[in-house]
């Protein structure tokens, strides 16, 4: 399986996004993403639209993750063992039986292929610049600074 060609700062930054999102509004991760060096989108399904209060929340939440300075980390485990612990329905169905699962500390664990920083701090600040909200959907657009 081959790398994903992703900026490991912003790839590291949707994991955080991700996790950010599922405390929030106990969604799933993001059901679609485009990851792009210079500005991102991820989609969400949540059933109610947030207010700008909650979308600035989600915001700061990730901040404060990413300047926390948490080391990422992986390692590679089991499908079985990795299923009690991490959502794997995007896994392919040629996925190896030993998976790596990327550690943002202890906020997150995602199996994934992607690169990415080796500490939160590496990032810089994550700001959201737009986002909308359709039939529950939500998709936020963000930017590193």
């Amino acid at each position: 399986m081959s790398e994903k060609n992703y900026d490991p700062r912003m790839h590291t930054a949707e994991h955080i996004l991700n996790q950010t999102m599922v405390r929030k509004f106990g969604c799933s991760r993001s059901f679609s993403a485009h990851i792009e060096r210079k500005k991102s989108k991820c989609d969400y399904r949540i059933p109610v639209q947030p207010t700008a209060a909650d979308i600035k929340a989600v915001e700061d939440a990730v901040n404060e993750v990413i300047k926390s300075g948490v080391g990422i980390t992986e390692s590679f485990v089991a499908k079985q063992e990795a299923s009690a612990f991490v959502d794997l329905s995007k896994l392919p169905a040629d996925a190896p039986e030993q998976i790596r699962i990327v550690h943002v500390g202890s906020y997150d664990a995602c199996a994934c292929i992607g690169p990415h920083v080796s500490n939160s701090g590496e990032i810089g600040g994550f700001k959201i610049i737009s986002h909308d909200y359709s039939e529950g959907v939500l998709r936020l657009r963000f930017k590193l600074e």
